[in-house]
């Protein structure tokens, strides 16, 4: 599932501007997005041909929130390069509330409620594609 340079021509409009010294061009990055999302490996397991994992992790956030994904994989099944099926719906573990006794812990014998509640800050970051016509 690699995009070639000719379909990247078509939705080449819809990434944002790279400026500086940049070492993985857009079409890279993408494609090494949609190599984790069809082999569901962890980003350290990308291969070296993509570049250095993080720099590409990186970029892949930072176009999440800023919608900039949305877009490209909107564009991606609007001009007919790829159909997305999504099939899993994963859960943010930091959200799922277990019980103690469920993890094995030890019981605590006095009650500590967190001074702050939003100490913890906002849960960790998932990103699912949108299917077009499916919301």
């Amino acid at each position: 599932m690699e995009i070639t340079t000719e379909q990247y021509s078509k939705i080449e409009g819809y990434f944002p501007i790279q400026r500086g010294n940049v070492k993985n061009d857009n079409l890279r990055v993408l494609n090494a997005i949609l190599y984790v999302a069809e082999h569901g490996c962890k980003w350290r397991g990308l291969p070296k041909r993509f570049g250095k994992w993080h720099t590409i992790y990186t970029r892949m956030s930072r176009w999440a929130k800023n919608g900039v994904l949305n877009r490209i994989f909107e564009a991606l099944q609007r001009e007919n390069i790829i159909q997305i099926r999504v099939e899993a719906v994963s859960l943010d573990s930091t959200m799922v509330k277990v019980h103690p006794d469920g993890t094995g812990a030890l019981k605590k014998t006095v009650h500590k409620p967190l001074a702050n509640q939003e100490e913890d800050g906002p849960p960790k970051f998932i990103w699912l594609p949108l299917v077009l016509g499916q919301q």
